[in-house]
């Protein structure tokens, strides 16, 4: 499976075991199925794994909030995913590596993959976050350095 920018996906248990010290949310194993499900969006050739949430009044609460105190956020979008609502949590975005998905999302077995307008604006917002962290403001929940150092160290073995 050649897995691309704008898949959405679930990852492997191992993952979790791993970098879960460095503020992963938390992974839940339904019936085999992990949960949140993530968007993989490529940035700099790096893979990126975006969580998606369906609890959607609990995140347009915090973006009013944000958008009243900012004027605007980044750190959360709405999307929808095949007629239905979902929460974009760039704030939880992570670095993994192919080999740590465990596989697509399906629908009518065929895998889910975002249009690519509304891939476009992701990464506008992503690479605003990314410029942000740059000049010192963090709004990234999970520790990307450490995960992005670990990963260096893996491919120099």
């Amino acid at each position: 499976m050649e897995y691309k920018s704008g898949m959405i996906v679930h990852i492997k248990e191992e993952y979790y075991n791993r970098y879960n010290k460095y503020n992963l949310m938390i992974n839940h194993n339904f019936n085999h199925i992990s949960r949140p499900v993530y968007l993989l969006i490529v940035k700099d050739k790096t893979l990126w794994a975006i969580p998606l949430s369906s609890k959607i009044r609990k995140y347009e609460r915090i973006i009013i909030k944000k958008i009243k105190l900012y004027k605007k956020c980044s750190s959360i979008m709405m999307l929808e995913i095949n007629n239905k609502k979902s929460a974009l949590l760039l704030q939880n975005s992570f670095p993994i590596r192919v080999y740590d998905i465990k596989c697509p999302s399906y629908i009518r077995s065929k895998p889910i993959v975002l249009p690519n307008s509304i891939q476009k604006k992701i990464r506008n917002n992503f690479k605003t976050m990314l410029s942000l962290k740059k000049e010192g403001l963090n709004l990234f929940f999970t520790d990307i350095d450490s995960i992005l150092k670990e990963l260096d160290h893996d491919k120099s073995k």
